[in-house]
This record gives structure tokens, C-alpha cells and sequence, in this order.
């Protein structure tokens, strides 16, 4: 049980640490690029819907109805996948609209901060001097964080339960992460101009995952069965449908032209049944 917890903690690293890979993004763009941006939101939530309608909600289905029986395993797990979603839903509902990640920033709050301009049209603003872009950049740093928890504790609890589902599930959440990162680090970059300060916090947001497997390990780990893992997947399987739809695809909308996030969703999808399918 020591190895697979090892191997389990080590694939959640992994994943919540993906969002220090998004905050690359401020040391070689001189200027954000909304069309790449655009489609790395479309490809993540291709590959968060298929994961959890083709993946996560059947193996819980099928971990439920061990415990519970076939009928009422699929009647709970299905139950879990909407709560989930309930749950996300709720989250969101709490968070005020201007502080919340799942809400663009406006394209031409990303711009005027590239220009170093005010929103407002005001005057040009020497570096370091947007607090307000700050404040997106450090409350979707937290949110993310806070969002991230229950995730890490899902990875890791699959990873225990299957590694090849595990494994799975941790490419599923770190292509997810990437976008979260850069969703940090563009707006802390553009108001202190500091590339250090948003590769920290981006990378510090990612950290809530390990932190959360750490907490399944201490805590949950003589409670986990088949029925509490079942549970967990079919969750997290509705937190991440939730996500995309919610956050990820609007955004990838917004910010892209054409069928550029369309193109993303569809090779998100594609890559994530080939890597299911290699596994």
C-alpha cells in the first residue's frame, strides 16, 4: 500500500503542478496569444468531458455497484456525478463575478494591461502600478487553489484504487491546470511586470492538489473502499464536466475566432481516447 501511495502522490504532483507550466507562458509571449489561448481552453475541456463521461463515471458505476449492487451502484454513482456538479455550481455561486476564475477577464483589460493603460482609458501606468489586475491575478490564484483541493484528493484516491486510472486522470487535470496557470500568471505579470512573482503564484496555485492527497493519506485512507472511491470519481467526474462547460469553453469562445475552440475541444477529445486506449 506504502509503493501505490508513493506512486498515487507522485502522479498528483504532478498534476497540480502543471499550472507553473501555464505561467511559462509571461517568459516568451511578448503579447498574449488569445488564439493559442483559445484553443488550450477548447483541447483541456475536451479532454475533461470525455475523461469523465467515458472513464470516470463508468469505473465508479462499476466500484459502486461491487459494493452496493449492479442497479444501485449506477442509480448512487450517477447521483455522486450530478452532485458534483451541484457542488461546483455552488462554489461558484459564492465567488463575486469579478474575482471568480471561471469568468473571462475582459480582452481589453488584458490588452490595457499589456499597454500598461488603465481600463478607463487613462493615462499610461509605470510598472507595477495596477492593483486591480493584481487582485484578478491573486484571487484566481486562491480560487484555483481552493478548487484544486478536492481534486488532488480525487487523483490521489483513483490512483490508490487503479493506476492506469490515475494515470488518466492526472493528464486529464494537468492539461486542465495549464490554462489555470496561465490564467494566473497574465494578469500578475502585467501589473508588476515581474515574471518571478507570476511564475511563484501561478506554481504556488498548483499546490493545493499534493496538499489535498497528503490530506486523503492522513485522514481518509483507512476509510477508502470501493463505495468512497466510487463516490469520488463520479464527484470529481461532475466538477470537471461542470468546469468545462462553466469556465473553459465560454472562455475559449470568447477569447477565440472562428471554430478555434471547436478544433481544441475535438483533439482534446481525440487525444484523451488514444491515450485511454494506449493505457
Amino acid at each position: 500500500m506504502q509503493g501505490s501511495a508513493l506512486i498515487a502522490f507522485i502522479l498528483t504532483l504532478f498534476a497540480g503542478l502543471a499550472t507553473g507550466l501555464g505561467s511559462l507562458v509571461v517568459f516568451f509571449a511578448r503579447r498574449p496569444n488569445l488564439k493559442l489561448l483559445s484553443f488550450g481552453l477548447g483541447f483541456s475541456g475536451g479532454v475533461m468531458v470525455y475523461v469523465s463521461l467515458v472513464e470516470l463515471l463508468p469505473s465508479a458505476q462499476e466500484l459502486m455497484g461491487s459494493a452496493m449492487g449492479e442497479a444501485a451502484g449506477k442509480w448512487i454513482a450517477t447521483g455522486c456525478f450530478f452532485g458534483g456538479i451541484l457542488i461546483s455550481a455552488i462554489i461558484d455561486k459564492l465567488v463575486p463575478e469579478a474575482e471568480n476564475p471561471h469568468e473571462a477577464v475582459p480582452l481589453e483589460q488584458i490588452q490595457a494591461a499589456h499597454d500598461g493603460k488603465t481600463t478607463g482609458g487613462g493615462s499610461t501606468l509605470p510598472s507595477g502600478t495596477n492593483p486591480a489586475l493584481a487582485r484578478v491575478g491573486l484571487m484566481s490564484a486562491l480560487a484555483i487553489g481552493i478548487h484544486n483541493f478536492p481534486e488532488g484528493m480525487a487523483t490521489f484516491a483513483s490512483s490508490l484504487a487503479d493506476t492506469s486510472l490515475g494515470l488518466s486522470i492526472a493528464i486529464a487535470v494537468a492539461i486542465h491546470n495549464i490554462p489555470e496557470g496561465i490564467a494566473v500568471a497574465v494578469p500578475i505579470y502585467f501589473a508588476s511586470r515581474s515574471r518571478r512573482r507570476a511564475f511563484v503564484y501561478s506554481f504556488g496555485s498548483g499546490l493545493a492538489e499534493p496538499i489535498g492527497a497528503l490530506l486523503a493519506f492522513l485522514v481518509l485512507l483507512p476509510f477508502l473502499n470501493d463505495f468512497v472511491v466510487g463516490a469520488m470519481l463520479s464527484a470529481v467526474g461532475g466538477i470537471m464536466v461542470f468546469i468545462s462547460f462553466d469556465e473553459l469553453l465560454p472562455t475559449a469562445r470568447e477569447y477565440g475566432k472562428g471554430h478555434t475552440a471547436i478544433v481544441g475541444l475535438v483533439l482534446g477529445m481525440a487525444v484523451m481516447a488514444i491515450s485511454l486506449l494506449m493505457l
